[in-house]
């Protein structure tokens, strides 16, 4: 990861102030004390709003579990250096002990609140030491504040006024350890399917080329070709291009790879992988589908063989389904707390 002291990790522009902060909140139960502070009242709880950069990542340090890869700095970095929102961090206290860590940025061209390292984060749960914290932190935004992708049971989800989000997708490699397991779960027709689209791509005589990591130029490239008379590929922002070559420049606490396919000497498909504790995270592919039909179902195969080559326990395919993912995999339920309003049509 780069120094901290890297001239990247000072702000752009100037922080917005107290203020403007307690525009988002819900003056019913929030007041401004001084300085950065916040009392929540009728509470023995102040927040503190953090907006420094460095002190930002030494608090996410503390208190991220980092227990999937969405949790670690590196990652979310990876994304302020992409985007260069403005960090604005929220530590729970009470009797001056701290509590737990909302970690947010502003989104300056959207006027919103959202996780730090934007909506693109998934599984997120909330750092307290405190766990009766969570329904409070409900209570103090008004408007303009969305924390999705949020991962607990339905349960507690309903009982705290959420709404769903997109699920999730993930493969066990623990239930499913060899890859004709995994095609057993299909019906005879779904995978008659799939084998056939392998045969058709495994007689053009691919070449697959691993962590030939330049190839994430090529990704994009593919991507927005794929989506140029449809929905625009994100890649068409220069800021998701960066932050993806930076996903790979921050590696260190989790492991980049890259999985590139090569037919006829052409890069027709680029996957970019990542993987932490024992997860194998398929973090974006783009395909030449157009002159390959059945390049993306081969590769898909192709990456669950090779989680299971590495030893791996589980295949992460994120969220959002985009009309493939929930025919292979069993969904796992998202929510999210929704305080923006919809734009008008």
């Amino acid at each position: 990861m780069a120094d901290s002291n890297d001239e990247t990790l000072k702000e752009d522009s100037k922080p917005p102030g107290l203020d403007f902060i307690c525009s988002f909140f819900n003056a019913q139960t929030i007041e401004p004390l001084e300085s950065n502070l916040l009392q929540v009242k009728r509470q023995n709880v102040v927040v503190r709003v953090e907006t420094n950069l460095e002190v930002c990542r030494q608090l996410f340090e503390k208190f991220s579990p980092k227990k999937t890869l969405f949790e670690l700095w590196g990652f979310r970095y990876a994304f302020y250096l992409g985007y260069k929102n403005q960090p604005v961090f929220l530590i729970f206290e009470k009797a001056g002990e701290p509590l737990g860590l909302l970690p947010l940025w502003y989104e300056k061209d959207k006027d919103e609140l959202r996780w730090f390292g934007s909506w693109w984060q998934e599984g997120n749960t909330f750092w307290f030491k405190d766990k009766s914290i969570i329904p409070l932190v409900f209570s103090l935004f008004e408007q303009k504040v969305l924390l999705n992708a949020l991962s607990m049971g339905v349960k507690t989800a309903r009982r705290l006024g959420l709404t769903s989000d997109d699920p999730k997708f993930l493969l066990s490699l623990e239930q499913y350890p060899s890859l004709d397991s995994f095609l057993c779960r299909f019906n005879r027709k779904k995978k008659y399917n799939l084998n056939r689209d392998r045969r058709i791509i495994l007689s053009k005589n691919p070449k697959t080329i691993f962590n030939r990591f330049e190839d994430i130029e090529r990704l994009f490239e593919l991507s927005i070709k794929r989506f140029e008379n449809k929905d625009l590929s994100a890649f068409v922002q220069e800021q998701r291009k960066q932050t993806f070559r930076e996903i790979i420049r921050q590696k260190g606490e989790y492991e980049i790879r890259t999985v590139t396919t090569e037919i006829n000497s052409e890069v027709v498909g680029v996957d970019l992988i990542a993987l932490h504790r024992g997860v194998y995270y398929a973090l974006n592919g783009a395909y030449d589908i157009e002159k390959h039909p059945g390049l993306g179902n081969y590769t898909n195969l192709l990456l669950i063989q090779d989680a299971i080559d590495l030893g791996m326990k589980a295949v992460d395919f994120l969220e959002v389904s985009y009309g493939w993912k929930e025919d292979w995999f069993k969904p796992i339920p998202l929510f999210q707390f929704n305080k923006i309003e919809p734009k008008a049509s």
